[in-house]
């Protein structure tokens, strides 16, 4: 490739970049392209109210992984630069649907991915991060409230309150991606643990497991009509209670991991 330069700026890909993301165009040319096709034949015959998996997706994991192109978004776990990510990622792009997921590089796994690695204890890396990491579960990231500006996440009123051993939840979610799909086994969820503290230690992140009495996906909310795969659904918290255990680094540290 020949090199572009603004005023002595090299844009030109490494050579770890121009390598993986050959095998990447190559992988997506001759398997993902022509899934296409599968996938939403598949997903048409059950309607699209059906959040099921395609098995032409486990397929292209299989093949990923073989091929080298798996766990691409992390630097410890590829060697990419974020940099050098982002040639992958845009290729991806060309297929968005199928291509993230089957190099297991879509989110909002990613994120939790990053965070669990950043901030998971043992416990949580060993039951959450692996098998992740895998491909073997999904997750979700429940931010996101009905009743607020939660883009602003100072606005969010989800109570988390300590109580013994245990933290109890309640609140709603909605918007939140990747839950109407079975594979989502655990929520990383953003509350308020010091609702009076200062406004950047008021909230905190806490492991939820799709499991847990009281969380209740209560629907699945359609884009411009279309229901999704993995789907973006409303969340309902009544009286959850986890571990204590199941917080993200400490009480007050939502924000600073955000």
């Amino acid at each position: 490739m020949t090199p572009v330069t603004v005023r002595g700026m090299d844009f030109a890909l490494s050579d770890r970049a121009e390598d993986v993301t050959g095998r990447m165009w190559d992988f997506m040319r001759e398997r993902v392209f022509p899934a296409e096709a599968t996938y939403h034949a598949w997903r048409r015959e059950r309607g699209h109210d059906d959040h099921g998996l395609p098995p032409v997706v486990e397929e292209l994991k299989a093949e990923a992984r073989s091929r080298g192109l798996w766990n691409l978004f992390h630097h410890e776990l590829a060697g990419l630069s974020n940099l050098e990510y982002a040639s992958v990622a845009e290729i991806t792009g060309w297929s968005p649907v199928i291509a993230p997921e089957v190099i297991n590089c879509g989110a909002p796994d990613t994120g939790n991915m990053e965070t669990l690695m950043l901030f998971g204890t043992p416990e949580q890396k060993s039951q959450w991060l692996e098998p992740l990491l895998a491909g073997e579960i999904r997750s979700g990231f429940a931010m996101t409230e009905p009743d607020v500006a939660s883009s602003d996440a100072r606005n969010i009123s989800t109570s988390i309150v300590r109580d013994g051993d245990d933290y109890v939840i309640n609140g709603r979610k909605w918007w939140i991606t990747g839950s109407a799909d079975e594979r989502c086994q655990v929520f990383i969820v953003m509350g308020k643990t010091d609702p009076d503290g200062p406004p950047h230690r008021q909230q905190s992140m806490i492991l939820v497991p799709r499991d847990t009495p009281g969380l209740e996906i209560v629907r699945h909310l359609p884009v411009f009509g279309y229901q999704d795969q993995h789907g973006h659904s409303e969340l309902r918290f009544t009286d959850v209670r986890v571990p204590a255990r199941n917080m993200l680094a400490g009480e007050g540290d939502g924000f600073m991991i955000a």
